[in-house]
């Protein structure tokens, strides 16, 4: 009797893709730095750059007059695509071809800003700012959408050689650019979340209702990745565990422990604590070895065990979001100096703990989301906010149309991103393309994702379930 034929596969290269993102180390907490420096002044950059005829406003601004309708379309596709040759263009080069220049871009940018600023400072006495409360928003809309930008490149440009190995996802220890898409992610969502402003909090009925749309979309690209054949790395999350169930599972969480705001910060800091002597006495050899039972904890032992970290990571960020930006009402916002300032201080801060946790206590592993790891994404991610802060030194717009439209539809540019993604990687050998054939992928990619989600917000279009 013949043997069975082989299961034809719509991804035949899994073995080689999965191979290809596993067992790296990651690069530097430097170079982790340097690219977070690098990374929003490129928005400061566009924000000092005028727009094309039209502002936002007018640019979004639909009437019955057919003709102007259309000139106002055209220019605001034309402002979008000047958004993205700026923005993420740039990113996109420092990612890859650009990748071995990251301290000198950094270094080099660092002293151009700070000489713009002391420029305009010694030629203006009276700089003119936008209201604070206006400026603070749109510090949050940056920062969320650069966090947003950075994943939905990564997320393609990691199957390509082209992509720097340092940069995709460690296996166990270690730093890298792509380990803080997840963190970056939850903290980006705590630190504007409902607990962050003070909002009433809704019962734990209604948030396991609305979190539904996160465990469906989790269990859509369990079936789907299973369906087409796609690439995992097991070691990542587990078999069956992805991020969507990640977010899922702290959202429940913090419903069910409900916590004011204010009290967050102790709160997560003993969770993260707990987590950490946890696996410093024997937690993170189960987690890191290879080794998995039938159940489906073991089976999926580093998305589960990991959910106390994020956690912990998601709590810290309620409470910074609520002292330092939002206040003690839901409405109210800090002052702008206020919070630039501390922000700065507390990320220098997150960096020095960072460093000592990771020498003397454990090293960084994203993987298990410990307290190194937790402390890395705080230090980065404020860092980040901190630079983008500066926009009050910087004249023009406080946001571009780019980042408008991202911030209407974060949730859809992540779909999308995904979606596109794995239609490459089915129909794309990208492992063998040329390192030119990959750039023009990757910038065609971000081009489609960029104007599809441009043209949705001109039209008002909304994706969002809760």
């Amino acid at each position: 009797m013949d043997p069975p034929l082989p299961k034809p596969s719509f991804n035949p290269n899994k073995h080689l893709k999965e191979e290809f993102v596993s067992n790296l180390s990651g690069s530097s907490m430097l170079e982790i730095a340097a690219l977070t420096v690098t990374v929003p002044i490129l928005v400061l950059i566009r924000h000092s750059i005028p727009s094309f005829s039209l502002n936002g406003a007018s640019l979004k601004k639909k009437n019955d007059d057919a003709p102007s309708k259309n000139r106002g379309f055209k220019a605001y596709l034309a402002t979008l695509s000047l958004d993205f040759l700026v923005i993420v263009v740039p990113m996109l080069l420092f990612f890859t071809v650009l990748a071995d220049w990251t301290y000198i871009f950094a270094s080099l940018f660092t002293i151009l800003t700070l000489l713009y600023t002391v420029a305009k400072r010694s030629g203006s006495s009276s700089p003119s700012f936008e209201g604070e409360s206006n400026s603070l928003r749109a510090y949050i809309t940056s920062y969320r959408v650069i966090v947003m930008i950075i994943t939905f490149l990564c997320i393609l440009a990691v199957d390509f050689r082209i992509f720097p190995r340092r940069y995709a996802k460690t296996e166990t220890y270690g730093t890298s650019l792509m380990d803080l898409g997840v963190g970056a992610f939850v903290l980006a969502n705590s630190l504007v979340s409902r607990q962050a402003r003070n909002v009433k909090s809704v019962n734990w009925k209604t948030a396991i209702v609305s979190t539904g749309p996160l465990i469906i979309l989790g269990f859509i690209r369990l079936i789907t990745t299973a369906g087409v054949d796609y690439q995992v790395h097991v070691g990542e999350y587990g078999v069956h565990w992805n991020f969507f169930f990640t977010l899922a599972a702290v959202s429940i969480l913090t419903s069910f422990v409900n916590i004011p705001p204010q009290y967050c910060g102790v709160f997560g800091s003993l969770v993260l604590a707990g987590y950490q002597f946890c696996l410093v006495h024997g937690l993170n050899h189960y987690l890191l070895s290879n080794e998995r039972g039938r159940d489906i904890l073991s089976q999926n032992k580093e998305g589960i065990f990991s959910i106390f970290g994020y956690w912990g990571m998601y709590l810290l960020g309620v409470y910074l979001g609520n002292s330092l930006i939002f206040g003690s009402h839901s409405s109210g916002f800090r002052g702008s100096r206020w919070v630039q300032m501390r922000v700065c201080i507390l990320s220098i801060l997150f960096w020095l703990l960072t460093v000592l946790l990771d020498k003397h206590v454990e090293r960084i592993s994203r993987r298990t989301c410990n307290l190194p790891y937790v402390t890395m994404v705080l230090a980065d991610n404020l860092q980040l906010l901190s630079i983008l802060m500066m926009a009050d030194l910087v004249p023009g717009s406080k946001t571009s149309l780019l980042e408008e439209a991202f911030n209407q539809n974060l949730l859809a540019t992540f779909l999308l991103a995904n979606v596109l993604t794995g239609l490459v990687n089915l129909s794309v050998d990208t492992l063998s393309v040329s390192s030119i054939a990959a750039l023009f992928i990757l910038l065609v990619y971000a081009y489609i994702l960029s104007i599809v989600i441009g043209i949705a917000n001109y039209f008002g279009i909304k994706l969002k379930f809760w």
